[in-house]
């Protein structure tokens, strides 16, 4: 990936992060914001500082505010770079968790289909 690439996805993170930083102090909310360059997408992570109990509100049940949350700060990043961005947003962990039991039902699917040699079906994801 070359300078130009990473510096053009760290402005996004910026961005995304100054959006974030607005929307926990308007919701009086405390955490801190993480901004990194992965697998060619900015990467912006809400972590706690301190109780996480308040960030999982920003997550929602199934990640459906998490999600939104996403779309909001690709919005505003897109707002200042006047570019689509494909930046990935996590809160307290979410999306590292998530991907973590997937991995493990991904694990689990592939034992079960070596061990009866039939085919198995995974519930569909996005």
């Amino acid at each position: 990936m070359s300078d130009e690439s990473i510096k053009r996805l760290e402005a996004e993170g910026d961005a995304a992060a100054d959006f974030l930083e607005e929307l926990l102090d308007i919701l009086d909310m405390d955490g801190d914001i993480d901004i990194s360059v992965e697998a060619g997408r900015a990467k912006v992570a809400v972590v706690p500082d301190g109780p996480s109990q308040d960030l999982k509100r920003l997550v929602g049940p199934e990640g459906e505010v998490l999600d939104a949350l996403q779309d909001l700060a690709r919005l505003a990043v897109q707002s200042e770079t006047g570019e689509v961005s494909r930046l990935m947003l996590d809160i307290a962990d979410f999306r590292a968790g998530r991907r973590e039991k997937l991995a493990e039902q991904a694990r689990e699917a592939v034992a079960k289909v070596q061990e009866s040699g039939k085919r198995t079906e995974l519930p569909p994801m996005n």
